[in-house]
């Protein structure tokens, strides 16, 4: 993204920055103090910290770029469970903004503050971000079974003792969609002659079966999540949501209870891609009609007042303390205070420019998916 780009987000930017340094600070004071004490208590605290770094992101979807999604099920108790249980989420790739729209699917169910991932290990570096996320309990991987299974394997059995009904996202295909990804899974497929995607990558089932394996006593359901978004709609993108540019998502859940789930390792793993192979069907029939037809239309209570509510104060106190900072140190009336400043926003630009370069698809992946979205 370039540097002007980012730099028309700098009020945003400047508070998510100091937003979400009091946020680390919090959650690493909490860790070392609480968490010895209380495991309960410190997930407490962090979880309601760690939302209103969240909630940031949510506005910046709902309100900042307009996103609008749409939920559909075929299962009216599957609506009114989500959110109230613990539950692992199996959603498909379709753009860099994934995370985002699963956060906002968690927030449309009051799901936030305990909406837990499995992402890659790298991701936890990132300042803000990937410390929050670590301390949030978020399980991070490298991608690489024989370093991954007993980190997996314990993280997975920590969190037996949650305190409040939690969602473990999972992407199974293991990376995002791109078209030179999806040949090499066209051609995996067709050597193995396993059914050949169209529009999903083949799962990698080793970190699902041990998550079924080993909280199968204690989490009830598997939420089988499709994100589509409607041709002529553009993919969305952390630099699209953050130059303000609109776009559509259409998200099908399916439930299933874990007793529906077979219990040896292989029959599991063909399971997961028994789902993936329905999966591609259904969003081959999206493609075609545009909807997911016949399914029950989750009514959306439309943008949250929260994260309005909650970046609205954030931007206020940020002001204010800001204003303070620069007067008791008289940073406006000298140069050398005008240079510091100057210095501070272009850190944030810096920061800004740095985090969509890591998070974006390569610019050819961009090009191929927009025009997908717009084939007929």
């Amino acid at each position: 993204m370039e540097a002007t780009k980012t730099a028309s987000c700098l009020p945003f930017g400047i508070v998510f920055i100091c937003i979400g340094i009091l946020v680390n600070l919090i959650q690493a004071t909490c860790f070392l103090i609480v968490r010895p004490l209380s495991k309960t208590l410190f997930r407490r605290i962090n979880g309601a910290v760690a939302e209103i770094l969240w909630l940031h992101i949510i506005w910046l979807m709902d309100w900042w770029s307009g996103i609008k999604v749409q939920l559909y099920t075929d299962d009216a108790d599957t609506y009114r469970l989500m959110g109230k249980e613990h539950a692992i989420l199996m959603p498909n790739h379709i753009c860099d903004a994934d995370i985002l729209l699963v956060w906002l699917l968690a927030q449309r169910f009051n799901c936030l503050r305990s909406a837990l991932m499995v992402v890659k290990k790298s991701s936890k570096y990132l300042p803000i971000y990937g410390w929050a996320s670590w301390f949030f309990e978020f399980i991070f991987l490298d991608r690489s079974w024989e370093k991954d299974e007993q980190h997996l394997k314990s993280s997975l059995e920590g969190l037996k003792d949650f305190y409040r009904p939690f969602w473990l996202t999972m992407f199974v295909e293991g990376t995002r969609m791109t078209v030179d990804k999806l040949l090499a899974a066209q051609e995996f497929a067709a050597s193995r002659g396993l059914p050949v995607p169209k529009n999903v990558l083949v799962p990698r089932t080793k970190g699902f079966v041990a998550a079924v394996k080993h909280m199968r006593s204690f989490v009830p359901a598997v939420y089988d999540v499709t994100l589509a978004v409607p041709k002529g709609q553009a993919i969305p993108s952390l630099v699209r949501i953050f130059e303000r540019q609109p776009s559509e998502v259409k998200i099908y859940i399916k439930r299933y209870s874990m007793k529906e789930l077979p219990e040896s390792n292989g029959d599991i793993a063909q399971w997961c891609k028994d789902r993936f192979v329905e999966k591609d069907a259904m969003l081959e029939e999206f493609r075609a009609k545009g909807t997911f037809g016949g399914k029950l239309e989750i009514p959306d209570g439309g943008p949250s007042l929260k994260s309005l509510l909650v970046y609205i104060t954030c931007l206020c106190l940020c002001c204010v303390g800001m204003y303070k900072f620069c007067q008791a140190f008289s940073l406006l009336s000298t140069w050398k205070g005008n240079a510091i400043l100057a210095g501070g926003l272009a850190m944030v630009v810096a920061f800004g420019d740095i985090f969509f370069e890591y998070t974006k698809l390569p610019k050819r992946a961009l090009i191929a998916a927009a025009a997908k979205a717009n084939m007929n």
